[in-house]
């Protein structure tokens, strides 16, 4: 894995996610995040070849790729994680975990991911603002929506990492992207706006200038307003969320043939249904006790 410099101290690893970290000394080092669990070794090669050790994990979000190796550097080198309570709670047993996978049976959940199960050191503070950890001082600014204890972290050398918060140019086509509430996550976008960082750093492969983020954001923002009309054209009769789901798949040439990911698919298109509900562009309503997705318009035409 490649280690490129940002700007002082601020540097990222290059795996299939950007994973920052902060230079403490010559030595040590505070990891923004741990990567995938199969990029475990490379990841740990990459530290020792640049002569570091993780002293702390300043974690964003508990996704599998974001902190699978939390647990890993912990009992490895002793390092101390930090998560939000909601993150830190997710990472407390198989069943919590299942809250994140939503569709996942319980059984899968734990074969594919209980390296995510771990108890941080540390809890970061609920509120947005500096937060000193392992020595160096950084500044959290919580960001809710991609899950429900997001943060992105502001560097002593002023670069944001903004994990999931933000996708980066080269994901703008991303056919589902995944919030656990669109609304949430539209919002924390608009927070980082004023943040006046040098660089933003996203973690699935991109990095910006500060004079770029205003229109990286306005772009994010269209990619689900987009999204969420798209799926609300394919809303042509009264539909359960696997049907709007199958639609979505069809559409979009999602056409798997493995269940796990297909119900990640149904999962995600989930969350824009629950969107649409909560904005008033699709009514929920039953019929022999399932529960149905139509336009407010169309009322007149269900029995």
């Amino acid at each position: 894995m490649n280690l490129t410099q940002i700007k002082g101290n601020t540097w990222v690893i290059e795996a299939s996610e950007l994973i920052p970290l902060y230079r403490l000394d010559d030595s040590r080092c505070v990891l923004l995040d741990t990567g995938l669990p199969g990029e475990r070794e490379e990841l740990d090669e990459t530290l020792r070849s640049a002569g570091l050790t993780p002293a702390g994990v300043l974690c964003s979000h508990a996704h599998v790729d974001h902190c699978a190796n939390n647990g890993y550097f912990q009992e490895k080198y002793g390092t101390k994680v930090a998560l939000t309570f909601p993150e830190a709670g997710m990472c407390s047993s198989l069943l919590t975990l299942k809250c994140y996978f939503l569709t996942l049976s319980p059984g899968t959940v734990e074969r594919e991911s209980s390296c995510m199960l771990h108890t941080p050191d540390v809890i970061i503070p609920p509120a947005d603002g500096p937060f000193s950890f392992c020595g160096a001082k950084f500044r959290i600014v919580h960001t809710p929506g991609h899950s429900s204890g997001h943060v992105c972290t502001v560097t002593p050398d002023n670069v944001c990492y903004t994990a999931d918060a933000l996708l980066s140019r080269e994901l703008l086509e991303a056919k589902l992207p995944y919030n656990l509430s669109q609304r949430m996550a539209i919002a924390s976008r608009e927070k980082l706006r004023g943040l006046g960082c040098g660089f933003y750093v996203m973690a699935h492969r991109g990095v910006c200038s500060g004079a770029e983020i205003g229109p990286l954001i306005d772009a994010n923002q269209a990619l689900i307003h987009r999204r969420a009309e798209e799926i609300l054209s394919l809303v042509d009769r009264p539909m359960t969320a696997s049907q709007i789901a199958e639609a979505a798949c069809l559409c979009y040439k999602l056409l798997t043939h493995k269940p796990p990911r297909s119900l990640r698919f149904e999962r995600n298109v989930r969350f824009f249904i629950e969107y649409l509900v909560d904005t008033g562009r699709l009514n929920e309503v039953c019929r022999n006790g399932a529960t149905y997705y139509m336009r407010p318009e169309d009322n007149e035409t269900f029995d």
